[in-house]
């Protein structure tokens, strides 16, 4: 087995328990009993699962989670928290949690809870990521299932023509697509027509999701070519 568990969590009776059952399946753990500390382990890519609680000493779990995935974090989040309302819930999975427990919880189904997680097939880690419908380059996800573009963990509004396009490229990505190839593939156009119609929608998604749209460094333009969606 030799997962290696990350437990972030302030009441230190319940990580040493927690952990003790976590050892006695066969688990590596470590803890972590603030915000900072917590986010300085995080960031380090030798864990398989996080626990972790919503009220920390220095610093929010909701917020640390969300860092951590615009930083590219991707190891599988167990939310851990005495909170159990619904909007906190919420929070926590658009910050990107992969599950939720409420305090006070049933050991058995926690356990059951972090073998679900573990058994998910690894992301992997770089500042590209696909799998399956999902997309990753740097602060930008797009998930293709559920049609949703965030931007720095922030739900961005597209039209469907925009995000038709933003998919395209990202499937393509460090490949020069021609205007012309655009026109057929996202708007079903004969080639050599309308071709300020791609312009002008790049440069809509430079604005909603470049931090700098007019020094571009997501969707390239390469002069005489087209346009290169860069990681």
């Amino acid at each position: 087995m030799n997962e290696r568990i990350l437990i972030v969590e302030d009441e230190q009776e319940l990580c040493m328990t927690l952990g003790d059952r976590l050892r006695s399946e066969g688990y590596a753990v470590d803890f972590a009993f603030d915000g900072k500390t917590g986010f300085e382990k995080i960031s380090q890519p030798e864990f398989d699962l996080i626990i972790l609680d919503v009220m920390l000493p220095m610093g929010s779990g909701i917020d640390l989670c969300a860092q951590a995935r615009q930083n590219g974090v991707t190891t599988p989040v167990l939310f851990l928290t005495a909170l159990g309302q619904t909007i906190e819930k919420v929070a926590g999975f658009k910050a990107g949690a992969d599950d939720y427990v409420t305090k006070p919880f049933d050991t058995l189904e926690l356990m059951a809870r972090v073998e679900a997680l573990l058994r998910r097939p690894p992301t992997r880690d770089s500042s590209q990521q696909r799998s399956g419908d999902l997309y990753r380059f740097g602060s930008v996800v797009l998930d293709a299932r559920r049609n949703r573009v965030t931007y720095n963990g922030q739900t961005v509004t597209l039209t469907s023509r925009e995000f038709q396009l933003l998919r395209y490229l990202a499937e393509h990505s460090g490949i020069t697509v021609s205007r012309e190839e655009l026109l057929e593939q996202v708007w079903g156009h004969t080639s050599g027509t309308m071709t300020r119609t791609v312009d002008m929608h790049v440069a809509s998604l430079r604005q909603k999701l470049e931090p700098h749209p007019k020094k571009p460094e997501l969707v390239l333009t390469d002069p005489g070519m087209g346009y290169r969606f860069q990681a």
